[in-house]
């Protein structure tokens, strides 16, 4: 009887396997359609001071190591590639209207065990590059219109040939910006207010994320280097950035897919960097070339790729779409749920 049930749970995790493949393919091919991307190789890797690395939200420790062929100078684990596509842009002479895309893998080792967090992070990273007029919040939603439509045809997809695996998305996504929904839910805190958005539009993409509030709070924590979170746009709210979120119904709760924006440009790097108290960085490599007004603008973001498989499977975690370090007694207890991790 136990071997009968180990081949089931193996055939299970094998039909998993082959969905996670079918999501993938699909959601890559129409994504680059949409935002005429061409696919390039991308660093796991790169080295420790130069600035190309993101700091995320500011606080994640990147993992790194000193490299012995290069007199032990540290390299570190990329936490995501914003910066580093936008050097690639340049190099590759890349014109507005068209972009690259690339497979990131990272580690992060800074991450709390959820069922939608893990130390190993995939994920789609993309760079659109775009002209000077386009620096505007009309442009930041249209492409994010343009990324939503990729995921709702393989939403589509997937249910034609999985039946089991229903359709949930709205058509279209709502856009808010994080200071109206702190008015509308003024005792919530952020992740609340997100569950409620998520759930009242099924869809949602949450304009503004790093600056100031309202209530002299950032709904998140951004850094300021990548992103554009302080200009101000339509009823003087700031930011040209955002989240995608979707209504997770397996968990019940918010569901981020996406992270993305408008990149700082030469105004905005140096006002996000005196805000932030990190005004350093300008010397940095990459600092000093945007500065120098040597790369082109650009739009940009990643979009989590075990996130999106495990939305779309309808799985309750994501150590069922990746292989990654869990605790045993994690693997243990859902295995008893009848969720098996890979």
């Amino acid at each position: 009887m136990k071997t009968l049930q180990t081949q089931e749970i193996l055939a299970e995790k094998f039909h998993t396997e082959e969905t996670i493949s079918a999501v993938k393919s699909t959601f890559e091919q129409q994504l680059s359609k949409e935002l005429n991307l061409t696919k390039i190789s991308a660093p796991m890797i790169v080295l420790k001071g130069t600035g190309i690395n993101d700091d995320l939200n500011g606080i994640e420790r990147a993992v790194k190591f000193p490299v012995k062929g290069l007199d032990d100078q540290p390299a570190e684990v990329v936490q995501s590639l914003a910066k580093w596509k936008r050097i690639r842009l340049k190099e590759y002479g890349i014109t507005p209207g068209t972009g690259i895309l690339t497979d990131m893998r990272a580690l992060r080792p800074d991450e709390d065990f959820t069922p939608i967090h893990s130390i190993y992070v995939d994920q789609w990273d993309w760079e659109l590059c775009m002209t000077e007029e386009e620096r505007q919040l009309d442009f930041l939603k249209q492409t994010v219109t343009k990324i939503y439509s990729a995921i709702t045809t393989t939403e589509k997809a997937v249910s034609e040939k999985y039946p089991e695996k229903y359709i949930v998305l709205p058509e279209e996504i709502s856009f808010i910006h994080t200071e109206d929904l702190l008015q509308k839910y003024p005792d919530l805190s952020p992740k609340e207010r997100e569950n409620a958005a998520a759930k009242e539009h099924g869809a949602i993409f949450l304009i503004g994320i790093g600056g100031k509030l309202s209530n002299g709070e950032a709904h998140d924590g951004r850094a300021p280097d990548y992103d554009d979170w302080t200009t101000q746009s339509e009823k003087g709210h700031s930011g040209l950035n955002g989240d995608l979120i979707v209504w997770n119904h397996v968990l019940e709760q918010a569901f981020e897919l996406s992270s993305m924006g408008i990149r700082v440009d030469t105004e905005t790097l140096q006002r996000q960097l005196q805000l932030t108290g990190q005004e350093e960085r300008a010397k940095l490599y990459y600092h000093t070339k945007l500065l120098a007004g040597e790369l082109p603008q650009s739009i940009g973001g990643g979009i989590g790729q075990s996130r999106l498989c495990m939305f779309l499977l309808k799985k309750k975690h994501i150590g069922e779409v990746q292989v990654s370090i869990w605790p045993e007694s994690l693997r243990e207890s859902y295995a008893e749920k009848g969720v098996f991790l890979l």
